[in-house]
């Protein structure tokens, strides 16, 4: 993204940056819904279930060998993979040798009302990373970059046992800022935010009514080129 289109964007979403009902702004292009799943987070919950009985939720390992402490598994058209060769995007899962579950509907459809609520219309996800984290774990600050298409915002939903995020800049030197995230709470960036980092603090201890000690996160991306 050259900066002139970079600039242009940012004023495009300064200028629709209204202040909406529990609709937080982390910077242009990049907002907090609190509690926009928080209704759904049931059938969510049921349908994370629903996968992983076809997809088991794993331990991958990154590509200098350490074992992630997220356990992870996919749905939809392709799912996010992590191992000695690197990360990539891939239609089959190698754990089963079958093509990763179909995206519930569920799923897709709290995507597509999300990004709208950002201002991000028409957003069709085909991918959804499913992470576990249990007390002690968590995620470094990284970037999203292993999509084919980075016109497509993100859409990451928070559920169960409460988390900080950890908003970053364009740089990974840029001090992050910490964002605490509840049960429900959905965080949606793209155009100028798109390829922030982000992570996740390390989870303390904790429980909720629908999941115990654990928080999930579900990650929804396009992940490949629309034909």
């Amino acid at each position: 993204m050259t900066r002139a289109s970079r600039a242009a964007q940012e004023e495009l979403f300064d200028a629709a940056s209204a202040p909406a009902p529990d609709r937080e702004q982390l910077e242009p292009g990049a907002f907090v819904l609190r509690a926009f799943a928080a209704e759904e987070a049931p059938a969510l919950l049921d349908a994370i279930g629903l996968v992983a009985q076809a997809a088991p939720l794993r331990h991958m390992t990154t590509a200098r060998g350490w074992r992630m402490s997220v356990a992870m598994t996919n749905c939809g058209d392709a799912g996010w993979l992590s191992d000695r060769s690197g990360y990539r995007y891939d239609a089959i899962d190698p754990q089963t040798g079958r093509r990763w579950p179909a995206m519930p509907e569920v799923f897709a459809h709290l995507a597509a009302r999300a990004a709208s609520a950002a201002r991000f219309a028409g957003f069709a996800p085909d991918a959804c990373l499913i992470n576990r984290y249990e007390p002690g774990t968590r995620l470094t600050l990284h970037q999203d970059r292993d999509e084919q298409d980075f016109d497509a915002p993100i859409v990451s939903v928070s559920l169960g046992v409460p988390a900080t995020l950890l908003w970053g800049g364009a740089a990974r030197t840029d001090r992050p800022r910490r964002v605490r995230l509840e049960h429900g709470d959905v965080v949606v960036w793209g155009g100028p935010a798109r390829l922030n980092f982000h992570g996740i603090d390390t989870l303390r201890e904790g429980h909720h009514a629908l999941t115990g000690s654990a928080r999930f996160n579900l990650t929804f991306r396009r992940a490949l080129l629309r034909r």
